[in-house]
């Protein structure tokens, strides 16, 4: 939504021509693809906790545990800056908040290297990189989206969602093979400098509003730059108790708590070992998420395409109820080899892994206009909650019963749940016009 400064100034002819020259592309795509390769920057160090635990483990003798508790305070302040974020891009502008949430990135990463004690992890690990990746969270792909798109918002956010499966395909090759041949530093400084290339890139060309260069959003009509919001931290918690006094706030939590659970706490964290309890390689299994990954990029950017065409809640119930029939098929295709209907099972869930970011994103914007960043910045921390809670239940119910059956069963269980929230969220028309807040281009 393009939120209007109290009093506008009158639009003027020479301020809004640059947004109707014919063939000339929009500033917009511009932003776009500098958040797209800044997104994917801050994604190195998503490639890099799963590398490094062996190597930590075996230089300092640090138990998996201790590590543990590092990656545990990384996501949860990964989840909870996102919404402080969002109001502090308000306040600060997008430029300013982002370029210094890599630098935070670049340092914390790089100081893992003198670390000598497992409380610097902590620190580094967990709270630096924690609170920078949390900035670049998602909720940095919404507000981008809500400021330079009114036409195309959905495909613009399912493009940027992807950027961080890219940035882990870009760089998990190349940190297990440095890993592998050179230690666990050079990886980490690599992670390091790939933080602090991006940083010119965003400090000299990504703006924070379309007023800025004079232009209108794409597919919208122009407005003045708002003033800066102050009281941001204020502000996130207000708006906070505001949304969670209304039903869709709740069942928006609760379906991407299932959506985290369900592809961030269960797949990602025990596919792997869930496959090799079958017999088949740690190798083998690890490059069937490198494939999910892949069809991960597909799958998001065509549900910001239908987000942008259908209605939203539809198109959740639909990815849900599909992720949780792939779920119950999956302890019957686990194998010591891969086959057909495994490749199946990883090009369909890949397909679906994120695909509920842009219609999320959607139905926050359509339910909570302007403080909708903020609102999906505390959805995407229930996302992180219910990833912990199910990484932590996932290994608890392997150790007790020996299997993987029960969370596999159980997870099937909670997607066909949040399908059921999700065709209970109303849809709204709010106040001042639902075609500035649902992007104009959708229709169901």
């Amino acid at each position: 939504m393009t939120q209007t400064a109290p009093t506008p100034a009158p639009t003027t002819t020479a301020t809004a021509t640059p947004a109707a020259v014919p063939g000339r592309v929009h500033r917009a795509w511009f932003v776009a693809a500098v958040a797209f390769v800044t997104i994917i920057g801050a994604a190195a160090f998503a490639s890099l906790p799963g590398l490094l635990i062996e190597p930590l483990h075996e230089e300092f003798d640090w138990s998996r545990g201790t590590i543990g508790i590092a990656v545990s305070v990384n996501l949860a302040l990964y989840g909870l800056t996102a919404p402080f974020a969002a109001a502090l891009m308000d306040r600060f502008g997008i430029r300013r908040v982002v370029a210094l949430a890599l630098l935070v990135i670049s340092g914390g990463t790089a100081a893992t290297v003198w670390m000598t004690a497992s409380w610097q992890l902590v620190l580094f690990w967990g709270v630096l990189v924690g609170l920078g990746s949390g900035s670049m969270a998602l909720a940095f792909a919404a507000t981008v989206t809500n400021r330079w798109f009114t036409a195309r918002r959905g495909l613009v956010t399912g493009i940027l969602t992807a950027a961080g499966a890219s940035g882990q395909l870009v760089f998990l090759p190349l940190l297990s093979w440095l890993v592998e041949h050179h230690g666990w530093r050079p990886a980490a400084v690599t992670v390091s400098l790939a933080a602090l290339v991006v940083v010119p890139f965003v400090w000299l060309l990504l703006r924070d509003h379309p007023a800025d260069v004079g232009l209108a959003p794409y597919g919208g009509t122009y407005a003045d730059k708002p003033a800066p919001v102050t009281g941001a931290a204020r502000r996130t918690v207000t708006v906070l108790f505001k949304a969670a006094r209304t039903g869709p706030f709740w069942l928006l939590a609760g379906t991407f708590a299932i959506c985290g659970a369900s592809t961030n706490g269960l797949v990602k964290t025990h596919f792997v070992p869930a496959a090799h309890d079958h017999g088949m390689p740690v190798t083998a299994a690890a490059g069937l998420l490198a494939v999910i990954g892949v069809f991960d990029v597909v799958g998001t950017i065509a549900s910001g395409w239908f987000t942008d065409r259908f209605e939203a809640r539809r198109l959740l119930a639909v990815y849900y109820a599909l992720r949780g029939i792939s779920l119950l098929f999956l302890p019957l295709l686990l194998a010591p080899s891969v086959h057909p209907p495994m490749v199946f099972f990883i090009v369909f869930y890949g397909l679906d892994w994120v695909a509920t970011v842009p219609p999320t994103i959607a139905l926050c914007r359509e339910h909570y206009g302007e403080d909708s960043a903020i609102v999906f910045g505390w959805v995407l921390a229930s996302h992180q909650v219910g990833a912990a809670v199910v990484a932590f239940l996932g290994g608890l119910a392997r150790d007790l019963t020996g299997s993987y059956d029960v969370v596999w069963y159980a997870s099937g269980a909670l997607c066909a749940m949040a399908a059921l929230m999700a065709m209970v969220i109303r849809r709204r028309q709010p106040p001042g016009g639902a075609a500035d807040l649902i992007g104009g281009a959708r229709h169901a």
